[in-house]
């Protein structure tokens, strides 16, 4: 029984053994296989390593080669950048060293000028010493040769040529002044723009208070109500005072404001209509006719510029202009008076070939500084001229409002037209009220200044004021005497009184031969 197993046991050993050297060989032809396709695939990297060196050497000395031409190109800009400027440096070197040369030479020649000019003026000075000596022998000479001395010889030198240098210098002003007549067209276009008073209009009276007439004196009594709460709400609401006195049939409303006497007037002939007059109904109505004035003063303002071809007028402008209707300047309406003044610029700046809508739009507004919404410190000629800078107005327009009393320089010819105009329709006869008293002294004072000369027989002041004529003795006044006394009486009228406008000298002389038949 032992030996088959032994036998099994030896056979199993020796199939273990040939079953191990087998494997072993097989395991060596691997690995050499493996070996062999390890440095098949080492030779194939290396290939490929070197393949893929080679090209990116190539690509690095291509990429070296772009960035070097590159970075030359770089290098020629800037050094064309810095020939540019070294150039230009030189050039400049150049210039300020031919400046400097030609500083030099003016430095020398100044210096040379200086030198002659030093020895002329030491030349001069010693002629003019000279000259003082010689004119000291020539004064003693003509002192001993006429007996008289030099201030007694210039006394009567001067009292010999004064009246005759006196006509002549009349004569010459009287020759210049037709000489620019005849000649300058500026100067007879002045004279145009002096002498257009011919546009007439009816001017409204205006003052401090106006008079509510009443049917009764019962309505008296209902308008000053309970303890007199009626007066107080509609003094309190109008800001107007209120003055019920004895006068019959009529209330007085005073307030320097017309606008705020208007809207107590308007208020009062709703409330007196209606006949329902307590403090709230007051209150309400107060408010309608505020806005009643309101829409009334717009469209007064809207009709004005309408009329005058005024055309792009801001509306505050409007609202101003239809202000004035409720404005009096001594006594002259406002409106009035603007629409007289844009209708003479439109004229005169028609006569001198300008623009008369320019003119026009100038006039109409000259005076709306006179109707401010708050009270101001400025001159109104100034604050008008804000108003229109404000509101977009023109430069020539701003200029001649706020120029027109001669708050600031004229820029424009427009300018000095809107000032005449003004001085036109402010001071023709009618236009403006006058205290009667000072009137007529005004008028007694032109006519005691032409008697203060000598040789008036007469003077009267005619035209309201406007012109003096003087009647003189012929025996003592010559003709060239007489433009003389018209010249010096002016000046005198012109530097002692204070007047409107112009006044015009009018001196007549008058030569009369008489005899008698018998």
């Amino acid at each position: 029984m032992l030996l088959p197993i032994i036998v099994g046991i030896i056979g199993i050993a020796i199939g273990f053994i040939i079953a191990k050297s087998i494997e072993k060989s097989k395991g060596k032809k691997l690995l050499n296989a493996t070996r062999k396709e390890a440095n098949a695939i080492l030779k194939e990297a290396k290939i490929d390593a070197d393949a893929i060196k080679k090209d990116k050497i190539l690509q690095a000395k291509e990429k070296f080669i772009e960035l070097k031409s590159e970075h030359e190109k770089v290098i020629l800009s800037r050094e064309k950048k810095i020939s540019d400027v070294e150039k230009r440096i030189r050039d400049r070197e150049s210039q300020v060293a031919s400046e400097v040369d030609k500083n030099k030479k003016l430095n020398r020649s100044l210096e040379q000028k200086e030198k002659d000019f030093d020895f002329k003026l030491e030349f001069l000075e010693k002629k003019e010493d000279d000259l003082d000596k010689m004119h000291k022998r020539h004064v003693d000479m003509l002192e001993q040769i006429s007996g008289l001395s030099a201030d007694e010889a210039k006394k009567e030198l001067v009292s010999s040529l004064k009246d005759e240098a006196k006509t002549e210098a009349m004569a010459f002003i009287q020759t210049s002044v037709e000489e620019a007549k005849l000649t300058a067209e500026q100067e007879a276009r002045k004279v145009v723009l002096g002498t257009i008073q011919r546009v007439g209009v009816e001017q409204a009276v205006e003052n401090c208070v106006s008079v509510f007439n009443l049917e009764s004196d019962d309505v008296k009594g209902r308008i000053i109500g309970r303890e007199g709460r009626n007066i107080r709400a509609i003094e309190a609401a109008t800001g107007v005072e209120i003055i019920v006195d004895d006068t019959p049939d009529a209330i007085i409303l005073s307030c320097f404001d017309p606008i705020r006497r208007e809207i107590a007037r308007l208020s009062l002939h709703k409330l007196v209509t209606d006949g329902r007059i307590h403090p709230a109904r007051i209150e309400e109505v107060v408010a309608k006719t505020e806005k009643q004035i309101t829409q009334e003063i717009i469209e007064v303002g809207k009709r004005t510029v309408i009329d005058l071809g005024v055309h792009g007028l801001h509306p505050e402008l409007v609202k101003a202009v239809g202000r004035m209707k409720y404005r009096s300047s001594y006594g002259q309406n406002l409106l009035q008076h603007s629409r007289e003044v844009a209708n003479l610029c439109g004229i005169m700046a028609a006569e001198m070939g300008l623009n008369s809508k320019v003119a026009k739009r100038a006039g109409l507004l000259h005076d709306i500084g006179k109707v401010p919404n708050e009270e101001s410190e400025l001159p109104h000629a100034l604050l008008g001229m804000q108003w229109a800078e404000k509101y977009g107005e023109k430069p020539d327009v701003c200029n001649a409002i706020g120029a027109h009393h001669d708050e600031i320089e004229m820029k424009s010819l427009i300018s000095p037209i809107v000032q005449v105009c003004d001085a036109i329709s402010g001071a023709r006869p009618g236009a403006r009220r006058q205290v009667l008293d000072s009137y007529i002294q005004r008028l007694k004072d032109l006519e005691d200044i032409a008697f203060g000369f000598t040789g008036v027989q007469k003077a009267y002041a005619i035209q309201a004021g406007r012109e003096l004529r003087v009647m003189v003795e012929s025996t003592k006044v010559n003709d060239a005497k007489a433009s003389e006394l018209s010249f010096s009486i002016s000046q005198k009228i012109q530097n002692d009184m204070t007047y409107p406008g112009q006044v015009k000298v009018t001196v007549i002389r008058e030569t009369r031969a008489v005899n008698v038949a018998r």
